[in-house]
């Protein structure tokens, strides 16, 4: 009798079967729910997708990065480092496509979730750069051979510029905490800020972080110019515009505008914050500093008086967006107590002067009107 052999022809129609799972359509799903904040609908198409995939194939690059950023987005950091990591197994020197998961962003992501810091964290930036700066020259050498796309190759060397650009200043970020204490900061801080400009001297974040270095070098008067640089690229576009840099960001440049006593612009950029979120702790407290500043300067100006309103008024301004502050502080357990700590010293020092506020001082359409009102009128009066 001939030998059969069933279980091998049931085997091939499995293999057959699984063949027929279509991974790129799977994925393409996920990063669309990805994008639209379906992030679990996104992890159960993904962990779907991975499930078809051998690490070693040409899809796992691009599965295994999408989990990395899924898990980001839930707030899972291990489980997000690993799944970078495996990408970069799969993905050594980024020179995959990036439909398969090539490219920088995975060690730019790995940069930032970096459990060490420091070097390590440089380590990363550096092996996206690299990978940055050779997609960069590879679409410079196309725009001869491919005139009838030039348009399109140079947007996307222009894009490509923003990025490096972006990392260049992160690495600077780093070496201005993490790694102050190197000897050649300083220095390493001047090269990537100066490369970054070069590349991208129309991105506000370049000028924004070659401002924080001028700070750090207590180079002030450049510090300020390197801020309306910044300011200068998107004050007046619209929140959606995509030249206006991140919420956070302008966050940070709050802080530094105060940093270098340039509070009225400081204000104008925190209000415009406070528009688009109302219930930020942190920018409720800079607007407090801002304008507890700006009347601190106006009180101590050659010939002001206790009863002069110009400082008064910015004070008890201040004294509402801190309180407004305290409230969210405490409503949300929000666990920075240096900021709260703060906020209460500042309240505690306008309460000397002004006393305490009415009972209905902290109301939060009081504040707005006090932000259009009494602010404008000491603007006036300060010029």
């Amino acid at each position: 009798m001939a030998p059969t052999r069933p279980k091998q022809k049931k085997s091939k129609n499995r293999d057959r079967a699984a063949k027929t799972i279509n991974v790129r359509k799977i994925l393409d799903s996920a990063t669309e729910s990805l994008a639209q904040g379906a992030v679990h609908d996104a992890l159960t198409l993904a962990k779907d997708a991975y499930k078809h995939i051998t690490e070693e194939g040409r899809q796992a690059g691009a599965v295994l990065s999408l989990l990395g950023q899924i898990y980001v987005e839930l707030g899972e950091v291990e489980k997000a480092r690993n799944y970078f990591l495996k990408a970069v197994s799969v993905d050594e020197d980024g020179t995959l496509p990036e439909d398969l998961g090539g490219g920088p962003e995975k060690f730019l992501w790995l940069a930032q979730l970096s459990e060490e810091g420091g070097q390590d964290s440089i380590s990363w930036f550096e092996r996206g750069a690299s990978v940055l700066r050779s997609q960069i020259q590879s679409l410079k050498e196309t725009i001869d051979s491919r005139p009838q796309s030039r348009g399109e190759v140079e947007a996307a060397i222009f894009e490509k510029n923003k990025k490096l650009a972006e990392t260049l200043c992160a690495e600077a970020e780093v070496y201005m905490t993490d790694l102050s204490w190197e000897e050649d900061a300083e220095q390493q801080c001047e090269r990537l800020t100066a490369e970054a400009v070069m590349l991208a001297d129309d991105v506000a974040e370049t000028w924004q972080t070659l401002a924080n270095v001028r700070i750090s070098q207590t180079r002030t008067e450049e510090a300020k110019e390197a801020l309306k640089r910044s300011m200068g690229i998107w004050s007046d576009l619209p929140p959606e515009d995509p030249r206006v840099p991140p919420y956070p960001t302008r966050v940070g440049l709050v802080r530094l505008l105060i940093e270098v006593g340039m509070e009225e612009e400081a204000i104008a950029v925190n209000e415009r914050l406070i528009s688009e979120d109302d219930e930020s702790v942190e920018v409720w407290y800079l607007g407090g500093y801002g304008r507890y500043t700006m009347g601190e300067k106006l009180k101590q100006r050659e010939g002001a008086t206790k009863d002069d309103d110009s400082w008064q008024a910015f004070w008890r301004s201040s004294r509402k967006w801190l309180t407004r502050c305290l409230k969210i502080f405490d409503a949300e357990e929000y666990e920075d107590e240096k900021l709260r700590e703060h906020a209460q010293e500042l309240l505690e020092s306008i309460k000397a002067e002004l006393g305490e506020a009415p009972d209905d001082d902290d109301d939060e359409d009081e504040v707005w009107e006090d932000t259009d009102g009494e602010d404008a009128d000491s603007d006036v009066e300060m010029e």
